[in-house]
C-alpha cells in the first residue's frame, strides 16, 4: 500500500459516514453549542428532578420568613409571603420546559403538513394558503399569542395552544420553502418516474430531505416560546398562581425592586441562561447540519 493510499484513507472514511455521524461530529466541535446543550440539559435534569432536588415545597409559605435575603437555609431568598424562591425556581422550570417543548411540537405537528401540502400542490392552493400564512405573519408573534390567550382564557394549557398557533406559520413557510427547493431534484424525479404514488413521494423523498432545517428552527423557535410563556404569565395570562412560573414571579418581583431586589434576579436570570443556551445550541446545530460549514 502506497504512502497516498495512507493518506487518502481517512478522507474515504469520511466521505463513507452516515450523514447523521458526520453532523454529530461537527457540532462536538462546536464548543459554544456544547456548552448551551450542557446548561439545557442541566434545566431538563433539574425539571424532572423537581421533587427531589427541590429544598422546600414551593407553595409552602411562612409569614416569619417574608422577603428574607439569601442566607443559607434560603439560598435564594425568600419572596412577599415566605416562599423559597431556590424551589419556586425549580419547579417553574417545569412550566417554561412544558410550554417551550409542546407549543413547538403544536406548531410542528400543524405547521409541517400545511409546508408539505401547499409546496409540493402549488397553484391556487398554494396561493391561498400563502396568503393567509402571511396575513398572520403581519401580525407581531407576541401580540398575536397575548390575543389568543386571552380569548381562549388564563392558563399554562391556553398558552401553550396560543403560542403554538402563533407559531405555526413559520413552520409552515418554512417547510413550504424546502420543498419549493428539493421537489424538482433528480432524485425526486426519479421516484416519480418509477411510478411511485404522491403520498409516497412527498414522505419518503422530499421529507427526510428538509428535516435539518426544521430541526434548526425547532430549537430556535422554543427558546422564542420560552420568553413568550413568561411574558403571558407576567401579564396574568399563563400559569396560574400559586403554580410556581418564572414570569409570574417577575410579576409579583417588580412591586418590590427596591426592598428584594433577589426576588427578579433570579427568576430572570434563570430566562436569560435558558434561553441563551438554546439559541447558542440552535447556532451550533444549524453550522453542524449545514455540508457546505466544515
Amino acid at each position: 500500500m502506497t504512502a497516498q493510499t495512507l493518506e487518502r484513507l481517512p478522507a474515504q472514511e469520511a466521505i463513507g459516514e452516515p450523514p447523521w455521524l458526520r453532523a454529530l461530529r461537527r457540532l462536538v466541535k462546536r464548543r459554544a453549542a456544547m456548552i448551551g446543550l450542557s446548561v439545557v440539559v442541566f434545566f431538563i435534569l433539574l425539571a424532572a428532578a423537581a421533587p427531589l432536588v427541590s429544598p422546600y415545597d414551593p407553595l409552602a409559605t411562612s409569614w416569619a420568613m417574608v422577603r428574607k435575603a439569601p442566607s443559607a437555609a434560603h439560598p435564594f431568598g425568600t419572596d412577599e409571603i415566605g416562599r423559597d424562591v431556590l424551589a419556586r425556581i425549580i419547579w417553574g422550570s417545569r412550566a417554561s420546559l412544558l410550554a417551550g417543548l409542546v407549543s413547538v411540537m403544536l406548531a410542528l405537528a400543524v405547521g409541517v403538513p400545511i409546508g408539505l401540502v401547499s409546496g409540493y400542490a402549488g397553484g391556487i392552493l398554494d396561493g391561498t394558503v400563502m396568503r393567509i400564512i402571511d396575513a398572520m405573519l403581519a401580525i407581531p408573534f407576541l401580540i398575536l399569542a397575548i390575543a389568543l390567550a386571552a380569548f381562549l382564557g388564563p392558563s399554562l394549557t391556553n398558552a401553550m395552544i396560543a403560542i403554538g398557533i402563533t407559531q405555526m406559520p413559520i413552520f409552515a413557510r418554512l417547510t413550504r420553502g424546502q420543498v419549493l427547493s428539493v421537489k424538482h431534484e433528480d432524485y425526486v424525479e426519479a421516484a416519480r418516474a418509477v411510478g411511485n404514488p404522491q403520498y409516497r413521494i412527498v414522505l419518503r423523498h422530499i421529507f427526510p430531505n428538509i428535516v435539518p432545517p426544521l430541526l434548526v428552527q425547532a430549537t430556535l423557535a422554543t427558546a422564542a416560546a420560552i420568553i413568550a410563556e413568561a411574558s403571558l404569565s407576567f401579564l396574568g395570562l399563563g400559569q396560574q398562581p400559586p403554580n410556581p412560573s418564572w414570569g409570574s414571579m417577575l410579576n409579583v418581583a417588580k412591586n418590590f425592586m427596591a426592598q428584594a431586589p433577589w426576588m427578579a434576579i433570579w427568576p430572570g436570570l434563570a430566562i436569560f441562561s435558558l434561553v441563551l443556551s438554546l439559541n447558542l445550541f440552535g447556532d451550533g446545530l444549524r453550522d453542524a447540519l449545514d455540508p457546505r460549514r466544515e
